[in-house]
């Protein structure tokens, strides 16, 4: 099969297309034929042998990048039950031992696999196993977010952003958006934000206070910390502020209030909650651009800069 691939941990430059083995599909795992991968950014640090001590058994190479993605099952473990070739899912193969989604065929668990939610085509569901996970553990199991609180989403019109903007709607909360650029602001008011601002703008702090006259009951902070701190002064006492690993610098909470860093680990009691959540409604999946597999360098460059929603890669 074709794979974006790399044979040594590196800058762009290491990673190209090769022609390596489809992976073996073990009893309790799911052979998919990737019909599109997300694009994270991570895959810079996985790229260059940050993340290399994660991996069961240590790197093996040519290695295969991708930790989300989406498409056809072609085949299925002995051991697996819920899941039959010719279903469309997405899943997570986030450091695994066997390669990820930067190619056409990938072997995922099947804990670690999902049908494809209603009403979302597959390039969509590419990025929901890493970005929507992550969205949603953040609000759910760390903020705890509940009918009526009102929340601040800084960051609000990223690839987690733009999602969590929908599923703390579907929550109950009222919402304030802290979005990047006027698209960025256009596209958080579109996806049903209560309050939207734009991150640069001057008088955000009166933006804050305006929006939770009494104070945030929580804040999800999904880009640069140190510029959300002085927003994070609104959160009442008593409330809460999580932030995924990987945000830097990592933002610092108010006297009083811990700011607690999460990871987006997927599980199949988190996917279903969160294919329950996105088909409750009409839900949008920004995919900001689609990559060629002869892309993959450029795409993971590309993500680094000003985008909206997330990048991924088409490969059938």
């Amino acid at each position: 099969m074709r794979a974006a691939a790399l044979d040594r941990f590196g800058g762009p430059e290491v990673l190209g297309i090769q022609t390596v083995s489809v992976p073996t599909c073990g009893d309790d795992e799911v052979l998919v034929r990737v019909a599109a991968a997300g694009i994270g950014a991570w895959d810079w640090m996985e790229r260059e042998g940050q993340m290399a001590e994660m991996i069961p058994g240590g790197p093996k190479f040519p290695y295969v990048p991708g930790a989300d993605g989406a498409g056809e099952i072609a085949a299925v473990g002995k051991n697996v039950k819920d899941l039959k070739v010719g279903d469309q899912v997405y899943g997570s193969a986030f450091m695994s031992s066997k390669g990820g989604f930067y190619a056409e065929y990938v072997a995922v668990k099947a804990d670690l696999a999902a049908k494809v939610p209603k009403g979302l085509k597959v390039e969509q569901a590419a990025v929901l196993a890493a970005d929507g996970l992550t969205g949603l553990l953040g609000l759910e199991e760390h903020l705890q977010i509940k009918q009526g609180q009102k929340l601040l989403i800084f960051g609000a019109s990223g690839g987690i952003g733009h999602m969590a903007v929908q599923l703390a709607k579907r929550l109950g909360a009222k919402v304030l958006a802290v979005a990047s650029g006027e698209d960025g602001v256009e596209l958080a008011r579109r996806l049903g934000a209560d309050a939207v601002a734009e991150g640069h703008q001057n008088d955000l702090e009166k933006v804050c206070r305006d929006f939770a006259p009494d104070g945030f009951d929580a804040a999800l902070v999904l880009a640069r910390g140190d510029a959300a701190e002085p927003l994070l002064k609104n959160v009442r006492k008593g409330g809460r502020i999580a932030y995924p690993n990987g945000v830097e610098p990592a933002p610092k909470g108010p006297d009083g209030i811990e700011a607690k860093a999460y990871d987006g680990i997927p599980t199949p009691q988190v996917m279903k909650r969160l294919n329950e959540l996105i088909e409750a409604g009409p839900f949008h999946l920004e995919i900001g651009r689609l990559y060629a597999l002869e892309e993959a360098a450029k795409a993971q460059q590309d993500v680094l800069k000003h985008h909206l929603g997330k990048y991924a890669m088409k490969l059938q």
